[in-house]
C-alpha cells in the first residue's frame, strides 16, 4: 500500500512539474466590436461609426479585454478570454432600406468569458527569436447584457390637474408600455482566425478577427421576452375590498388581453434568429515561467 501511495505522489509530482515546464502567455486586446441582428448594420465586420450626434453621446464602439494562453506545445493552445464590448447599432447605418425608414437604434454593454482551443499552423510557440503564424480558434463561452424589460402601466384618465378620472366604461382606462434594461446571461460560441507575431523571445503581436454566434436575440432589442412583461395598476381609485379598480373585475380581464396582445407584437424582424458578436482586435502578450519541454 505505501508504494502504491509513494508511486502515486510521484506521478502527480511529475505532472505537477510538467505543466510547470510548459509556457504561459498573458495579454491584453484592443479594437472595435459590432452586433449583427434586427437593428441596424449587417456588416460582420469593421463596420462604421453611427454618424457623428451618436457618436458624440455613445462614444466609439470598442472592445477591451485580457488574454491567457497556456501552450501545450508549438502548435497548440487553450486560452482564456475576458472582454468588454461596447457595441452600437442604428438602422441609419444599414443598406435595406426599410430599416433606415424603420429608424431603431440603442446601444449595448456587454461583457464576456470564453474558453476556447487555438491552433497555431507554425511552431510559434517554439524557443526561438521571432517567428510569424497564422492560427484559428473555437470554444465556448458566456456573455452579460442589458436585455429589454417592459412594464405596462394601467392608469385612469386624468383630467388637467392631473386628478384620476374613473373611466366611462371598464374599457375606457390607459395602457403605456415603459421600458427598462436588466442584466442577463447567454452562451455563445467564438471561432476566428488571426495572425501572430512572436518576437525578442518572450512578446508577441497579434491582429484577430473573432465571430460570435449568441444564443440570444435580445442584443439589439428586438425582442422582449413574455416572461419579462409585467403589469402594474394605478391605485387612485380603490376597489370596495382594497387595492386598484383597474386589477379588479373586467378591468382586469381587458388589462391582461392588452398585455397578451403586446406580448404577441413586441418583436423587430425575425423572432427565432440569434444575433452575431463579432470583433476585431490587435493584442500584445508576453511569455513567463519555464521553457516549454515539448516531447514527441
Amino acid at each position: 500500500m505505501n508504494k502504491k501511495l509513494l508511486f502515486s505522489f510521484l506521478t502527480i509530482m511529475g505532472t505537477m512539474v510538467s505543466m510547470k515546464a510548459q509556457r504561459n502567455e498573458l495579454g491584453i486586446r484592443l479594437g472595435m466590436s459590432n452586433l449583427v441582428g434586427d437593428v441596424g448594420n449587417t456588416n460582420y465586420i469593421l463596420q462604421k461609426p453611427l454618424s457623428m450626434d451618436r457618436v458624440s453621446d455613445w462614444g466609439v464602439p470598442f472592445y477591451g479585454g485580457l488574454l491567457y494562453r497556456f501552450n501545450f506545445n508549438p502548435y497548440q493552445t487553450v486560452r482564456l478570454d475576458l472582454g468588454y464590448n461596447q457595441v452600437q447599432f442604428s438602422d441609419k447605418a444599414a443598406k435595406e432600406q426599410y430599416r433606415r425608414n424603420r429608424n431603431a437604434f440603442g446601444k449595448n454593454n456587454i461583457y464576456e468569458a470564453s474558453l476556447s482551443f487555438e491552433y497555431n499552423f507554425l511552431p510559434v510557440n517554439n524557443e526561438q527569436m521571432g517567428m510569424l503564424s497564422p492560427y484559428i480558434f473555437a470554444g465556448v463561452g458566456a456573455i452579460m447584457y442589458d436585455a429589454p424589460k417592459t412594464t405596462l402601466v394601467n392608469d385612469f384618465r386624468r383630467d388637467a390637474d392631473g386628478v384620476a378620472q374613473a373611466p366611462i366604461n371598464e374599457q375606457d382606462f390607459t395602457t403605456t408600455p415603459v421600458y427598462s434594461t436588466g442584466k442577463k446571461i447567454a452562451m455563445h460560441i467564438p471561432f476566428g482566425v488571426g495572425l501572430k507575431y512572436k518576437f525578442n523571445h518572450n512578446w508577441a503581436v497579434f491582429a484577430e478577427a473573432t465571430f460570435r454566434l449568441t444564443l440570444t436575440d435580445q442584443l439589439d432589442y428586438s425582442k422582449v421576452l413574455p416572461k419579462d412583461v409585467k403589469s402594474t395598476y394605478n391605485s387612485d381609485i380603490l376597489s370596495p375590498g382594497g387595492g386598484s379598480l383597474l386589477g379588479t373585475g373586467n378591468y382586469y380581464i381587458v388589462s391582461q388581453e392588452r398585455e397578451a396582445a403586446y406580448k404577441g407584437t413586441r418583436t423587430i424582424g425575425d423572432g427565432e434568429s440569434r444575433d452575431w458578436l463579432n470583433t476585431f482586435s490587435l493584442g500584445l502578450t508576453y511569455s513567463f515561467g519555464r521553457p516549454p519541454c515539448y516531447c514527441d
